[in-house]
């Protein structure tokens, strides 16, 4: 018998409901995904770092990048205190944090960021730290800030480079100040170089990339700062990005001159909110680069 058009009209109003009570819980869960999920999913990356010249001590070693901590009111401490556990446990040989250790720079919060970096993996060969923007407190302005963080961080163990370098087992760890602080000084810092060694550079901005300071350099330069946008939609970039250059989101970059760039997307968050960037600790593992 044909179905009556009372049950056929009763039919699609059952499925119209059914489809929007199915399309309100994809849109919950996508809301609750975002805010509560994905912001403490951290997945560790791993990937070889070809350097030129490598001394052979290094071939093989770990290199363990962690960017953009943020320790202060807007990351939970426990989440950061399980990252630098987890840091701890891949056992890596160096490690090196590139910027915006904390959020909050300000004194309130140094006993809370003491703490935390008890954590921090102190590795045989090396633990070393730049300053971010976010270290500078509000406005990048407080230089006293970021003294205190480099304190913090000294304190825990950490090597503190701020326009300066570092030799490690003959590998060149230069290490520059925040970007948009007074006291950056790239040309500063790449003049420390002697291009005839391996090197590695660490920046927490990726804008300095752009800047005409490289001269000779060739080789990787490792930084954070962008939190890969935090929010991506599928197929189309980051709406948000705090660089000029907005090719420089997250992951491996082929710039000029011979020089590599990899960007972290950083542990921390500005806003608890990630979409489709889930926050990320890097594990290199040095290679020598072949000719």
């Amino acid at each position: 018998m044909p179905e009556s058009p009372v049950r056929g009209n009763h039919l699609t109003r059952r499925r119209f409901l059914q489809a929007l009570g199915g399309g309100a819980a994809a849109g919950i869960g996508v809301v609750g995904y975002t805010f509560l999920v994905e912001p403490h999913w951290l997945r560790v990356i791993r990937r070889p770092l070809p350097i030129r010249a490598l001394p052979p001590s290094l071939e093989g070693k770990l290199l363990l990048q962690i960017s953009d901590l943020h320790i202060g009111a807007r990351v939970d401490s426990k989440y950061l205190v399980r990252v630098l556990q987890l840091a701890s446990s891949l056992s890596p040989d160096i490690v090196v944090l590139t910027g915006d250790t904390a959020d909050d720079a300000s004194p309130r919060w140094h006993r809370e960021a003491a703490r935390i970096l008890s954590h921090l993996p102190l590795a045989p060969i090396g633990t070393f730290a730049i300053m971010g923007n976010h270290d500078y407190g509000p406005g990048w302005r407080h230089p006293e800030m970021a003294d205190d963080v480099t304190d913090l961080l000294t304190d825990a163990g950490a090597t503190v480079l701020r326009n300066a370098r570092a030799d490690v087992q003959g590998l060149q760890v230069l290490g520059m100040d925040d970007f948009w602080t007074e006291r950056f000084d790239g040309a500063g810092t790449m003049a420390l170089l002697d291009p005839a060694r391996p090197a590695l550079v660490l920046c927490h901005n990726p804008d300095v990339c752009d800047l005409d300071i490289w001269a000779d350099y060739q080789g990787w330069i490792l930084s954070g700062h962008t939190h890969g946008g935090q929010c991506k939609p599928p197929f189309l970039p980051p709406p948000l990005l705090p660089v000029r250059n907005r090719r420089y989101t997250r992951g491996e970059f082929s710039l000029p001159g011979g020089r590599n760039l990899h960007i972290s997307a950083g542990v921390g968050y500005l806003r608890k909110v990630r979409f489709n960037v889930r926050p990320d600790v890097v594990l290199f593992t040095l290679q020598a680069q072949s000719a």
